[in-house]
């Protein structure tokens, strides 16, 4: 598999925060974060395994899973729950920070912002309602700008 500087500095900072956390990263882990690393949006579980197929041909859809559950838990991919689908997250790191995610019907375009305003204040809320939030991603659906002018 060809890597790009892109994609290889991203799993280099991947093996970092494994080596300091003591995870795993095993080589299907990686295999499949290189894959994800190198789409530019979302994309499917199913679309990922065929992709793995083409490097690993006994690869089977609990391959791919486990490999998501373990870089989504890891911080490395966030799991998009409206549309099925994975994306990157281009800055992760030591931290465990609130996922904010928005998400183009027309083009299929994932955004990933922060405001850490609106994370304090959906905190706000839970806390005053007695609930503890241990993850969260929120998804806001709508248009991108380039969709919005060219309709």
């Amino acid at each position: 598999m060809t890597i790009d500087p892109t994609a290889d500095k991203l799993l280099a900072q991947a093996q970092q925060v494994c080596a300091k956390k003591g995870a795993r990263f095993t080589k299907v882990r990686e295999q499949v974060f290189l894959l994800l690393a190198k789409h530019q949006g979302a994309v499917g579980a199913y679309d990922l395994l065929e992709e793995l197929k083409t490097i690993d041909s006994g690869a089977k859809p609990a391959t791919i899973y486990r490999a998501l559950d373990f870089l989504s838990k890891q911080g490395f991919v966030h799991k998009i729950e409206s549309i099925n689908a994975f994306i990157m997250c281009h800055h992760f790191g030591e931290c465990n920070h609130p996922v904010q995610l928005l998400i183009c019907d027309a083009c299929g375009q994932v955004d990933e912002i922060q405001s850490n305003n609106f994370d304090l204040a959906l905190r706000a809320m839970a806390d005053a309602s007695g609930f503890s939030i241990s993850h969260q991603i929120v998804e806001a659906h709508g248009s991108c700008r380039a969709c919005i002018k060219s309709s």
